[in-house]
């Protein structure tokens, strides 16, 4: 009787080959690189709906920043969120103020939510910055925008947008 078949050895060499195959491919995919560009890409939507709902308020408003935007003072940078108090971490090379500006009150129209950092963020303090510059542009930046390298401990791109 001739049976046909595979023998051990040939699957255990189709198993080997199939393995190192995929091995390579999961290095050359890079999965943790992903995910700091898919958060980083998320940062960076985020910073464009802040933005987006203070200059519409603006608009809207005959050209009045909301009550907590106008607060906030020229040349500093304040951290967005509802804490009181904790908000002086550094953000952007730049020290917060202690306080953040909160921007809940802009109203549904404008944002539903307030977008927080996908990694860090929370309803407190959220890893997005409020800046007034001098000539009355508002800069809205992320916080924690994550390197390319290991870890993400690479050098960070700057995500921030101002109008």
């Amino acid at each position: 009787m001739n049976r046909k078949g595979f023998t051990l050895v040939e699957l255990i060499i189709v198993i080997a080959i199939v393995a190192i195959l995929a091995g390579a491919i999961f290095v050359a995919i890079d999965p943790a690189r992903r995910l700091h560009e898919t958060r980083n890409a998320r940062r960076s939507s985020d910073v464009s709906t802040i933005l987006d709902a203070i200059k519409k308020h603006q608009a809207d408003n005959n050209g009045d920043y909301h009550a907590n935007v106008a607060a906030v003072n020229d040349g500093d940078i304040w951290q967005i969120g509802t804490a009181g108090t904790g908000c002086d971490r550094d953000c952007a090379g730049d020290s917060t103020e202690d306080a953040c500006v909160d921007l809940s009150g802009l109203g549904a129209n404008y944002l539903a939510t307030v977008p927080e950092d996908p990694k860090t963020g929370s309803a407190t303090t959220t890893g997005y910055a409020l800046h007034l510059e001098d000539e009355g542009t508002v800069k809205v930046i992320a916080c924690d925008a994550e390197g390319e390298g290991a870890g993400g401990g690479g050098v960070a791109p700057d995500i921030s947008i101002k109008r």
